[in-house]
């Protein structure tokens, strides 16, 4: 049987009681589960995620994260922000081993094994192991997505959040990245709960595709675009 790791019951999500961002949310997402949230832009998909890493607290109703009423423990939860939150003074090494000790059995020590092997490998997996001297503000964008996303697999997180993390690779680079993540949860019984606009690259990468529009999350209905826009039409005009 799945274990659930997020748990949402009766939630109001956003900034302001008077115009939550989501009402009325019900989520449950289990164990090795990966799951894609789309919808259009400013309507409050970011928000969700951080509020699930515990970085916005909710307007009202409960969660609980690996069936505990508090934020999630040290290292158990990766975030890939769509800002990033990079040093940019710093080199990709040192971004990428800040994640590594964010879950190495409460070693700060920079010289720890274990924290230097995960850095390292997770630096190879994300195919920038020429940059690793290489200071964060000199890199690419979509290098710079790939520092993150090796950050966080160096945690080793039980759930990784990831914000539009694929953006600014080219084709051949988003898939593998997008590769070395799913294997990741895959082997680990992770769960990766992403922020994707690219509605058919959510769909194939996803167990469940979850749409956020006016307020309400549910799930994808592949449906002809004729009868979305038929259905919405109908909506606005309370038909």
């Amino acid at each position: 049987m799945s274990k659930s790791v997020v748990h949402i019951e009766n939630a109001s999500i956003g900034f302001s009681p008077d115009e939550p961002l989501i009402k009325n949310l019900n989520l449950e997402i289990n164990q090795g589960e990966i799951v894609a949230i789309a919808g259009p832009s400013g309507i409050g998909k970011t928000t969700l995620l951080r509020t699930i890493a515990g970085l916005v607290p909710m307007l009202e109703g409960e969660m609980t994260l690996f069936g505990r009423n508090s934020k999630a423990s040290r290292g158990e939860l990766g975030y890939i922000p769509q800002r990033l939150g990079l040093i940019r003074h710093a080199s990709v090494y040192h971004n990428v081993l800040m994640g590594a000790l964010t879950s190495t059995a409460g070693v700060w020590f920079p010289f720890s094994f274990e924290a230097r092997r995960r850095t390292l490998e997770s630096i190879d997996a994300m195919g920038i192991s020429e940059k690793k001297r290489t200071p964060i503000r000199l890199l690419s964008g979509g290098q710079q997505r790939r520092v993150a996303t090796a950050r966080t697999l160096a945690q080793q997180p039980s759930i990784i959040l990831a914000d539009e993390f694929l953006g600014e690779l080219d084709e051949e680079t988003m898939e593998s990245v997008l590769s070395k993540v799913t294997n990741y949860v895959r082997t680990n019984n992770a769960t990766l709960i992403v922020v994707e606009h690219d509605i058919s690259r959510a769909k194939r990468m996803a167990d469940h595709l979850l749409i956020l529009d006016d307020g309400q999350l549910n799930p994808f209905v592949d449906q002809p675009i004729s009868m979305q826009i038929s259905m919405r039409l109908d909506k606005e005009l309370n038909v």
